[in-house]
């Protein structure tokens, strides 16, 4: 697969992923707990960061998140997890997930690209789910600034491309 092509896709998607750090890091702890709509701000890094991992890898067969995070996020009930991580250990998983993604972008190829992903809501080439998992990303993290924006009347600012590694 063309080296500036992959370098592109990293480039815009690892900015979404120093989006969602950043954040994380900028939430005071009185926040951390909060509540907007449905879920705690901890919790909407979790899920993006679960989901993140998970699509990375292209399947759910053979999928575990590092410790100490568990399975628990395919609940159907959308149970909360047991363990509510700390920011720490949130930031811990954007690391990983952050070099899962370069390593991953860095050695795509075309046949990997086209591979075929199947999940329970359908079938998407891998290729297509990178491009998904970003926006998901994305979606999470502007989602999260907003409510530091509403919050704390102050959020980091938008990221152009990835910070280098």
């Amino acid at each position: 697969m063309d080296p500036t092509l992959k370098s592109s896709i990293y480039k815009q998607f690892g900015a979404a992923i120093d989006m969602l750090e950043s954040a994380l890091v900028s939430c005071p702890d009185e926040l951390w707990h909060y509540r907007s709509q449905q879920e705690e701000f901890w919790y909407t890094g979790y899920h993006c960061l679960f989901w993140l991992d998970l699509y990375l890898s292209g399947a759910v067969e053979g999928f575990n998140p590092p410790a100490p995070f568990d399975l628990n996020e395919f609940d159907p009930v959308g149970l909360l997890p047991e363990h509510k991580p700390s920011k720490k250990e949130l930031l811990g998983y954007v690391a990983y997930c952050r070099e899962k993604c370069c390593k991953l972008i860095d050695s795509l190829t075309q046949e990997r690209a086209n591979r075929i992903c199947k999940f329970r809501w359908g079938e998407i080439s891998y290729f297509e789910l990178l491009l998904y998992t970003m926006r998901h990303t994305q979606g999470h993290a502007a989602e999260l600034l907003w409510i530091l924006g509403e919050k704390t009347n102050s959020a980091p600012g938008w990221v152009i491309r990835a910070k280098a590694d």
